[in-house]
């Protein structure tokens, strides 16, 4: 009999020492609405701030009163379940500390029955999941919602856009936007600026909708909402405030880059029998119809103030481009150039630096010589200029030459090392202009050449940096003194 004692004493220490040491709370408890403890784990300090003494037979709060009001009922629910069904209890609920922070708990238990068959307690252990549970819900929040604005994706637009199609209730309306000019914001100011339009625009949307919209971000510019219960005069008086918005917003705005331009399309359902993807297709269209009318403008303006951007920030100035433009267009005319070639010229040697919107401050006025990191980064610009040209659809027939523009005829230039006639001939032709109007300009770094040595220098390039055609048409225009006046400067 001792030694079953000592046993039994054995037994009942290690089951206490292992209860000890469990995460959260071990317990027995009665059957009653105020879960009256008989017996709580030291675990219970840590979880609630509770000590165990106050809780065992409800000596100075119950357990029921940390449960969150709302979940009391619904938990003796289906405690009474378990019980009846005879099988184990697992619940997720929240809970509030003595500090008053609430937490969120999982609770595994079982009935305990007597010989009679009666219940004579509840016995489990309640963990705390508040962390997982942040995380789980952060990772539904992510896929529920864009990253750069907060607002729905794509993904639950169209859960919920199934769910308003199930339903007979019309009218029901839709807007759909799209900002203007955003992959040539994204090509010439970089994504930060891209992505601050996104977020702006998808404030504003916010204020005009309100809590109670379907509101998403559907696409990398775009927006799309529901309006259950609105016909086809109360979308357009939504597109109304939305338009007034932006317009008292972009007159806060300091640079045309800054300012949104928004092309929006609608569409109602207004029979049943109507599906809310036909509404979407019309609402599409609507837009396409408005991005027409409004992208031109806002391409200009974007344009307009990356030439202006440019010219500030480089040794590039409008009057260089326009000589360059010039001397490019009496060279082509003496080789014969078609007249839709020329007009391309005369826009490329305009905007043949563009790229260079994309290079810091730092590298492009820098007094001396480029380091080898530098000059990689100098030499991005024909791609970035690419870029940019091929986002508008005005330039888009130029983007090549910008690209080619420091190709060299022996293939040692860049961006693609391209030689000979594999170097389209309007970057040909420009290369030799540009190579010439720039030594005879003072630049940061050093003065400008004479006319007479900037010509000799151009001659001892050919075959080489430059086209030897190219060379002798350019020859035959600055000595045979068909070239404009403004043209002929420098010491002799």
């Amino acid at each position: 009999r001792k030694n079953a004692e000592k046993a039994l004493h054995e037994s009942e220490r290690s089951k206490s020492l292992l209860i000890s040491h469990i995460p959260g709370i071990a317990y027995r408890c009665l059957y009653d609405r105020d879960w009256t403890m008989e017996f709580i784990s030291q675990g219970c300090l840590d979880m609630t701030g509770y000590a165990p003494e106050e809780l065992i037979g409800n000596n100075t709060i119950s357990f029921n009163e940390l449960i969150l009001p709302e979940y009391r009922q619904v938990l003796w629910d289906e405690w009474t379940i378990a019980v009846r069904e005879k099988r184990q209890f697992r619940y997720e609920y929240q809970m509030r500390t003595a500090a008053g922070r609430k937490i969120w708990v999982l609770e595994i238990g079982q009935a305990v029955w007597d010989a009679s068959g009666a219940v004579e307690a509840l016995e489990g252990i309640i963990v705390d999941i508040s962390q997982t549970k942040a995380a789980l819900d952060r990772i539904h929040y992510m896929d529920e919602h864009d990253d750069l604005t907060g607002l729905l994706n794509r993904k639950y637009f169209d859960k919920r856009k199934e769910e308003y199609e199930s339903s007979q209730d019309v009218p029901i309306s839709m807007i759909i936007a799209d900002i203007n000019g955003i992959r040539l914001i994204n090509d010439a100011f970089g994504h930060d600026s891209g992505d601050r339009l996104i977020v702006e625009t998808a404030k504003i949307l916010e204020r005009c909708f309100g809590p109670d919209i379907l509101l998403a971000r559907t696409g990398g510019d775009e927006f799309a909402a529901i309006f259950p219960g609105e016909d086809a005069q109360g979308a357009a008086l939504q597109i109304d405030l939305i338009r007034k918005e932006i317009d008292t917003f972009n007159k806060a705005c300091q640079r045309d880059e800054e300012q949104i331009s928004l092309a929006i399309g609608s569409a109602t359902k207004e029979n049943p029998a109507q599906t809310l993807e036909d509404i979407e297709k019309e609402a599409a269209e609507a837009l396409r119809r408005s991005k027409l009318f409004e992208q031109k403008s806002r391409n200009n303006a974007i344009l307009s103030s990356i030439m202006s951007t440019m010219y500030a920030r480089s040794q590039e100035t409008e009057a260089h481009s326009q000589r360059m433009a010039e001397l490019c267009s009496e060279i082509a005319l003496q080789m014969d150039v078609p007249k839709n070639e020329m007009d391309k010229l005369h826009l490329f040697a305009m905007i043949h630096d563009i790229g260079k919107i994309g290079i810091s401050d730092s590298v492009l006025n820098k007094p001396g010589k480029l380091s080898e990191e530098e000059w990689d980064m100098m030499k991005k610009h024909p791609q970035i200029g690419y870029r940019i040209a091929q986002s508008v659809p005005e330039l888009a027939g130029v983007a090549s030459y910008i690209l080619a523009h420091h190709e060299r005829w022996d293939g040692s230039g860049y961006p693609f090392g391209l030689s000979e006639g594999s170097i389209p001939l309007l970057a040909r032709i420009l290369a030799v202009v540009d190579a010439y109007d720039a030594m005879t300009e003072d630049r940061i770094y050093r003065k400008a050449m004479s006319r007479d040595a900037a010509i000799e220098e151009i001659r001892s390039n050919s075959g080489t940096q430059f086209d030897p055609m190219v060379v002798e048409f350019f020859l035959q225009v600055v000595e045979g003194g068909s070239m404009p006046s403004h043209h002929i400067r420098g010491k002799e």
